[in-house]
């Protein structure tokens, strides 16, 4: 049998790994069509951020944070209406004498108001204890919705890493095999692979590096979401059981740290309408991703090639394999014809004996299940040749007697490039799946199709949640304040509304 033709083999590997794996395979898109937001940016000194979506740029996250300025401005406000109504009532401490008579009027005048103030007072609680528990359900959905969409990303980059180290392995066994007959081809196959290896660092890398920050961003801020509103559901019942046993200097207490508490409430509503702004920028960029892949700025977090080289060489390979093992075919079947074979071997040899698994032209589809059952993968062949391979050992003589025509030497080059084929093939469905970006489309497409929608919708209640825990927990304290003033000095039955005696203050 002669020998398989070196100059194809050759164009085998050098079309699928050198082409495959040139620096083209990374595509940092340039965002076309992608759209440009106008938002102030803090770090510009509140000047417009004209960019695009990029979670790399420092201005794109200072722009989103600056959305949820209105909880950011209230907590400002209600920290400072703390701190001067502080130093009011200090200063009306002080001077308490000279302001009696204005302070006993408006004592005076709240008494008509008892049970109305009381009737304020539960209806507000019964407010915040709602929201601070639809705060808590909404916090843990929104939890899981962004933990399912981070591990969808992050598996996306798992596997294209995986693949690119499987593909890496199978570069190495060919590197190795071809060495000794094609030394060119066996050194390109070296410098792709150290390319190869490169990218797949970069990729895990990058998933490293940023999978940390994200879980710590997100515990934190469940944690902190959870941690107010179970606090403020404390700071309730314990506001509603001290107005109840009518203790003054409790009160107090809870007003003061119900106000702060207040403050980080607006703060966290600030910091959740941001987190929605981030949210539906993600979605609409996850939706630029899946009508142009290429030119989308998401391209630069997980790697795709070009659709237009990816077809073509995926093409060419095809292509190459499919007309080399027609040709293997072709002499294993002049092999046939000029030695006449007992009926053992005649089922081992035969047209179309070594599976083909690309369809013809113009396509070349990988298509591995149309080959025959008894086809035989092109890895097999040098356990067939082997059969008919006469080794140095034994005599000319003797091989001649015996069957066995093919010197060894061409065995060993035969069975390189064999196998050497057989180890793409094995890969080919990574190959492909590299090219073709259909782990990262499939990623994106899900994340698009099935988890934006919850993943906002989730944001979105938070946001509300939280806007209606602030705005019910700064009325119930304008609402304390003002039960404060009206029962200071005045002695009340346990669980009793209205006072047994009424005394200026």
């Amino acid at each position: 049998m002669s020998e398989p033709n070196g100059a194809v083999a050759s164009l085998i590997f050098l079309l699928v790994f050198s082409s495959m794996f040139s620096p083209k395979l990374v595509v940092f898109g340039s965002a076309l069509h992608e759209h440009s937001f106008k938002r102030p940016d803090p770090l510009r000194h509140l000047k417009d951020y004209r960019g695009v979506y990029n979670v790399t740029d420092t201005h794109y996250w200072a722009s989103a944070a600056f959305t949820g300025v209105h909880g950011y401005a209230m907590a400002g406000v209600w920290t400072l209406c703390g701190i001067c109504f502080g130093i009011f009532l200090i200063f009306k401490n002080i001077s308490s004498s000279e302001s009696s008579s204005s302070s006993s009027s408006f004592t005076d005048h709240l008494d008509r108001y008892y049970l109305l103030l009381f009737m304020m007072f539960l209806l507000l609680t019964l407010l915040a204890i709602v929201a601070a528990s639809f705060v808590i359900a909404a916090n843990q959905r929104s939890l899981q919705r962004i933990k399912k969409l981070k591990n969808t990303i992050v598996s996306a980059g798992d596997d294209v890493s995986k693949s690119i180290r499987r593909l890496i392995t199978a570069m190495t066994r060919i590197q190795y095999l071809l060495l000794p007959y094609d030394r060119k081809t066996s050194q390109e196959l070296n410098v792709t692979t150290h390319r190869l290896g490169k990218e797949s660092r970069t990729i895990q890398n990058f998933v490293r590096s940023h999978e940390r920050p994200i879980d710590v961003a997100i515990q934190t801020s469940y944690v902190a979401h959870l941690v107010i509103a179970m606090v403020n559901l404390l700071l309730l019942i314990a506001a509603l059981v001290l107005l109840l046993s009518h203790w003054h200097p409790g009160l107090i207490f809870i007003i003061c740290f119900c106000w702060i508490l207040t403050a980080l409430c607006w703060v966290l509503t600030g910091f959740d309408f941001s987190l929605h702004t981030f949210a539906q920028d993600s979605c609409s960029a996850f939706e630029d991703y899946v009508q142009d892949p290429q030119n989308n700025i998401l391209s630069s977090i997980l790697p795709c090639m070009n659709s237009t080289n990816s077809d073509e060489i995926l093409t060419g390979i095809g292509s190459t394999v499919h007309d080399f093992i027609g040709e293997l075919n072709l002499q294993i079947t002049e092999v046939y014809s000029r030695i006449k074979l007992n009926e053992q071997n005649d089922g081992l040899f035969g047209f179309g004996m070594i599976c083909d698994p690309f369809s013809g032209a113009p396509n070349y589809s990988y298509v591995p299940e149309v080959c025959p059952e008894d086809a035989i993968p092109i890895g097999s062949i040098p356990d067939i040749l082997s059969r008919f391979t006469c080794y140095n050992e034994n005599s000319t003589q003797v091989c001649s007697r015996n069957g066995k025509i093919l010197p060894e030497d061409t065995y060993n080059e035969a069975s390189a490039y064999s196998h050497s084929v057989q180890y793409m093939l094995n890969v080919f469905p990574d190959l492909q799946n590299l090219a073709e970006c259909s782990m990262v489309k499939d990623a994106f497409s899900d994340v698009f199709l099935h988890q934006c929608r919850p993943f906002r919708t989730s944001l979105r209640w938070l946001w509300a949640s939280m806007l209606s825990l602030s705005i019910s927990m700064m009325l119930l304290e304008l609402t304390w304040i003002v039960k404060a003033f009206q029962e200071k000095g005045r002695c009340f039955s346990r669980c009793s509304i209205f006072p047994r005696q009424s005394n200026p203050l």
